[in-house]
């Protein structure tokens, strides 16, 4: 025999001899508030700061360490498979092959002080706890997914004098018939599992007002609600004919929610500030046993958008802010176009000034000076030391008239009858002398298209630099020159097999001469993109990009020619090379 008091340990009567036992024995707590006896013969003593056991003499203690609960152990039972159930201030815990055991997530109701526990033979447990006397089952409380369904309460309605529960030894016990007896503050009741059946019969559900603002709607025919900021509420109810107050719902808003709503004993749900779109209200109720077993109510409805809201708004605003971007986009164009226009016009204007002081000056006095000294040369004698030289002079200044008069046409070459550029650059191999002869070609490709004036000289200029470069200085086999006028961009590509450049002189120029300088300044003028490559004894490349807008003259092109240039460049690209 065991007996135990508030805080002086445990005695044992065995043999005619009474042993006390206190925590200098290996008691958890002087202060014992239920003693148990497991069906292997082990003693169980809850405690005021935990579980304690003796099996064979040795004393076991259990706390928080161990994974109990914090607070003071109530009681004590153990189930049909050996397993400890123990209720403490802070909930329920469980205890089988030595290990603690906690249910993770479990309603409210099972986080109370637990006074008392009891099974019956239909795998559930009785608890009374402070406030509540609830039936869970068993096998839920195990596996640790414990919800709301799972978990019967039970009340005043169900014959209960009170849901109270005492903190006392053996509050909740089993009689030998299998009847549950709860000890409560208002007195002892009494429940037989056996006649306590589930309520299969399912709650019925029913939507009965929907409101805007507080303003009721007509549930009739199609429902359409206008837009804006608003506040709808849907009322609903359910019917149960055993305990209404069991009755719980959940709600789902189709194309808003993602989920059922928590279920809870609210007959209102309430949506503010729904976007536009059709829409689908559910609801549905479980029976006093906590059964979703019903048939679901649901409302179809529509809200309206509103003006700012409709397509056709939003498809107009999408297409102002484009023709707007379009309009701001082609009106800076036609401002860079002007201004590029106008620079144009004063180089062109300047190089006409020069032109013409080159020739009126320089050209001239070389003219003059030359016509003098064959004058000259005309009265020197045969044998006279000075004859080869004044040959050999008249021969240079006659090398640097010709190339004045070159420079002069370049200069003065923007006029309405000016060759295109491919037989510009076709003609460059005519007005160099070579010494060897040279594969020299050039190719087309694309669509042709004309060229702002000012621009073609440029472009002539720094494709003849190339090309004279490469005839002169590279001593190449092979010269090619690529034309190609894409629906993007003019570019111009300027290929030879020669020596190649260093890369010094690639990169900064070279001393003296302004060629290679020359090409990228009247590049960057125009706003074109010019890239130099080259390789020792591997040749070199040059490419001119010059983008369309700033290449072509496309207010003079043909309309349809344009238009179809426009939609299918690659076709008429390829059309062109036929």
């Amino acid at each position: 025999m065991w007996a135990g008091g508030p805080s002086e340990g445990i005695t044992r009567f065995k043999d005619g001899k009474f042993t006390a036992f206190t925590t200098a024995n290996g008691l958890a707590s002087n202060t014992v508030t239920s003693i148990l006896e497991g069906s292997d013969g082990t003693m169980w003593f809850a405690t005021a700061n935990g579980l304690s056991s003796l099996s064979q003499d040795r004393w076991k203690t259990y706390a928080g360490v161990d994974g109990l609960p914090p607070g003071r152990i109530n009681c004590l039972f153990e189930d049909s498979n050996g397993a400890l159930w123990i209720g403490n201030d802070n909930g329920i815990a469980m205890l089988h092959t030595g290990q603690v055991h906690l249910p993770i997530d479990v309603p409210d109701a099972l986080h109370e002080p637990v006074f008392g526990i009891a099974g019956d033979n239909n795998g559930c447990l009785w608890l009374s706890t402070a406030n509540h006397v609830l039936r869970v089952y068993r096998d839920k409380l195990l596996s640790g997914n414990v919800s709301e369904v799972d978990v019967r309460e039970f009340g005043p309605a169900d014959g209960l004098w009170s849901v109270e529960g005492v903190r006392q030894d053996r509050s909740v016990s089993v009689d030998p018939f299998g009847r549950i007896w709860f000890s409560t503050h208002q007195g002892l009741s009494v429940v037989d599992p056996k006649q306590v059946a589930n309520n299969t019969v399912p709650a019925i559900v029913h939507i009965e007002q929907v409101e805007r603002d507080g303003n009721p709607i007509v549930l009739q025919g199609p429902i359409s609600i206008a837009g804006g900021r608003q506040r709808i509420t849907f009322s609903y109810t359910g019917l149960s004919l055993s305990v209404p107050e069991r009755v719980r719902y959940r709600y789902k808003l189709d194309n808003y929610d993602q989920s059922w709503s928590v279920p809870s004993a609210a007959r209102e749900a309430i949506y503010t500030n729904l976007d536009p779109g059709s829409y689908r209200f559910r609801v549905m109720a479980s029976n006093s046993s906590g059964l979703w077993n019903g048939e679901e109510s649901s409302l179809q409805f529509k809200i309206e958008p509103l003006f700012w809201q409709t397509w056709w708004f939003r498809l107009s605003c999408a297409m102002a802010i484009g023709l707007t971007v379009l309009f701001l986009y082609r009106l800076r164009l036609h401002q860079l176009t002007r201004q590029m226009n106008m620079r144009f016009e004063e180089r062109l204007a300047e190089r006409t000034r020069i032109a013409q002081d080159l020739h009126d000056t320089l050209l001239q006095g070389f003219l003059s000076a030359s016509i003098q000294l064959h004058v000259a040369d005309k009265q020197l004698q045969s044998d006279s030391p000075a004859k080869p030289l004044v040959g050999r002079v008249l021969a240079l200044m006659g090398q640097v008239i010709d190339e004045g008069r070159t420079t002069l046409k370049g200069l003065r070459s923007s006029n309405a009858g000016s060759p295109d550029l491919a037989q510009s650059f076709s003609r460059i191999q005519d007005e160099i002398t070579l010494q060897e002869p040279v594969d020299y070609r050039v190719t087309v490709g694309g669509f042709s298209r004309p060229l702002r004036p000012v621009i073609r000289d440029e472009i002539y200029h720094i494709g003849r630099e190339a090309v004279v470069n490469a005839f002169r200085h590279a001593s190449a086999k092979a010269i090619e020159v690529e034309l190609e006028y894409g629906f993007k961009q003019l570019r111009i590509l300027v290929r030879d097999d020669g020596r190649g450049i260093d890369q010094e002189v690639l990169r900064s120029g070279r001393d003296g001469h302004w060629g290679i300088t020359g090409m990228r300044e009247r590049a960057e003028e125009i706003g074109a993109s010019l890239r130099l490559w080259s390789r020792k004894n591997a040749g070199t490349e040059v490419e001119l990009l010059i983008p369309r807008q700033i290449a072509y003259e496309l207010q003079n092109s043909k309309g349809p020619i344009r238009w179809l240039a426009r939609l299918y460049p690659r076709k008429m690209e390829r059309d062109s090379r036929k």
